[in-house]
């Protein structure tokens, strides 16, 4: 990615792990925490990269941004986050989602900068995938809005910032990633398994089994 692009990045580290039953960022897989695989995944996608609303002293893997209002989920985090940079869009990647590519993350960025989209996401088999996401700084008053309403969920607050810009939501299909010549060599595991979310201690060992397969 261009050292010109305009973004940062940001891992959603707010979460209760209440499925989990330990702290998701730092729960081990294939002998690293979650933690330095998201930070990690942004790394390599280009970007500088902070932790957003963490509950743990996570400042040895990234710089933290504190939540100014905590357990108020994972649009807490993303309003102080786009509070705290200078960057015109941030890049929000969640802690348990430990599989996706970094290429992934390149190409989402890509796509937000050619719609000018307020908000960009992936579609995965047609339904439109929350994370990771692509928001423009211009969107937070209307999540602020949204966090303060406590109605909906993020991608809601979204669309309501979107409606307030007048400019979209852009929902880019997985599939048109994959084609692309430059995407060509991802990894060996199907596309779904990219999107894992590993909350629960069932998820994480299907994902060792998936690093395992593929020589991670």
């Amino acid at each position: 990615m261009s050292a010109s692009v305009d973004a940062a990045g940001f891992v959603l580290a707010g979460g209760r792990s209440s499925r989990m039953g330990a702290e998701k960022a730092l729960v081990e897989l294939a002998g690293e925490p979650l933690i330095v695989h998201a930070v990690r995944i942004l790394r390599r996608a280009g970007l500088a990269v902070s932790i957003a609303g963490a509950r743990l002293p996570l400042e040895s893997f990234a710089p933290v941004v504190p939540d100014a209002e905590p357990d108020r989920g994972p649009l807490g985090g993303i309003c102080a986050a786009l509070a705290s940079t200078t960057a015109s869009r941030a890049v929000f990647l969640p802690v348990d989602m430990p599989l996706l590519p970094p290429e992934l993350v390149g190409f989402l960025l890509k796509e937000a900068l050619r719609e000018q989209a307020v908000a960009t996401v992936f579609a995965l088999n047609g339904y439109a995938q929350t994370f990771p996401a692509v928001v423009d700084r211009a969107a937070l008053p209307w999540l602020h809005v949204a966090l303060e309403s406590g109605r909906g969920g993020c991608y809601e607050a979204f669309q309501l910032a979107a409606t307030a810009l007048r400019q979209p939501v852009h929902v880019a299909p997985v599939e048109d990633a994959v084609t692309e010549a430059r995407l060509a060599r991802l990894e060996a595991l199907p596309v779904e398994n990219w999107f894992l979310n590993v909350n629960e201690p069932a998820d994480l060992a299907q994902a060792e089994t998936w690093l395992a397969g593929r020589g991670a």
